[in-house]
């Protein structure tokens, strides 16, 4: 059978697609590669960590890695804590951004631009710009080491106000005004119409924001001082070797463990709702 026309039929791909087809393989493999030797490296025996040749495949497999770390250190505390403050923190601020993203693209108000400018020139600033004022500011209030200080300051995130903003400025200018028509005003149609339509971008958001907040390193790191208000990736940077000690090796096992558990959440969500997710960015979710 011809391999063109077989690709044709089955996949709707022409002779021009295969260049593209080939190098998308390549860029997937290469990105792959990091996973790969992360899964692999968390199974190995210490001694088997460093070594001459490269093993992309242990030759000898252990979980033990995985048992210390559960074992050894708080890893179910700090999981929860993630789970509690990436999904509370992940529905705020999707929906404050869907509400947001409405404003902007539907309703018309002096100075809607310019706010979105500000909106837009605000991703410009690093978090270490404001993360200390941020910091003394909970500290005095007396939220330190609180889920209040976790999730609140992710609620504000700007990328989900443009992905709802660019989808609404696409949204059917007669649906609202049939609305308008029933006595309908921005809030019922808001929910009853223009959120229901908006599920392709709203799972896109979810999928971004929730790997965003799940994998938090920073604030985190600053906003909490207790042990068990840790989230899951500060608490993996215990598991970091130290340089010229005798447990180095074992803190690289132990330490590709803690994060391939950490990666597995993220990996699951967008594995479950990929679909929806390509909708999000194909229906203009994602353009300009």
């Amino acid at each position: 059978m011809n391999p063109l026309a077989y690709l044709k039929r089955e996949y709707g791909m022409a002779a021009g697609d295969i260049p593209v087809w080939i190098v998308g393989l390549a860029i997937a493999a290469l990105w792959i590669m990091p996973f790969v030797w992360m899964v692999s490296t968390s199974l190995k025996y210490p001694g088997d960590v460093m070594t001459v040749d490269i093993e992309w495949l242990p030759s000898r497999v252990t979980f033990q890695n995985y048992v210390d770390i559960f074992t050894k250190y708080p890893v179910w505390r700090w999981t929860l804590n993630s789970i509690i403050v990436s999904v509370s923190a992940t529905f705020l601020c999707v929906m404050s951004g869907a509400l947001a993203g409405y404003a902007l693209a539907r309703m018309n108000f002096p100075g809607r631009h310019l706010l979105f400018f500000l909106y837009v020139a605000s991703l410009m600033v690093p978090i270490e710009v404001y993360a200390v004022p941020m910091l003394l500011g909970i500290i005095k209030v007396g939220w330190a080491n609180t889920y209040q200080a976790l999730i609140l300051p992710s609620v504000g995130n700007v990328f989900s106000v443009l992905i709802f903003r660019q989808f609404f400025l696409t949204f059917p200018r007669d649906l609202e005004d049939a609305a308008r028509i029933d006595g309908a005003g921005h809030g019922l149609i808001f929910w009853k119409i223009a959120l229901p339509l908006a599920r392709a971008p709203l799972i896109a958001a979810t999928i971004i924001i929730f790997v965003l907040n799940w994998n938090n390193f920073l604030w985190p790191l600053l906003a909490v001082f207790k042990e068990e208000m840790k989230t899951l990736p500060v608490g993996i940077a215990a598991f970091t070797p130290i340089s010229g000690t005798a447990t180095q090796l074992e803190g690289f096992a132990l330490s590709m463990a803690g994060v391939t558990v950490l990666c597995v959440p993220s990996v699951l969500v967008f594995l479950i709702l990929q679909r929806y997710f390509i909708q999000g960015i194909s229906s203009g979710a994602l353009r300009g």
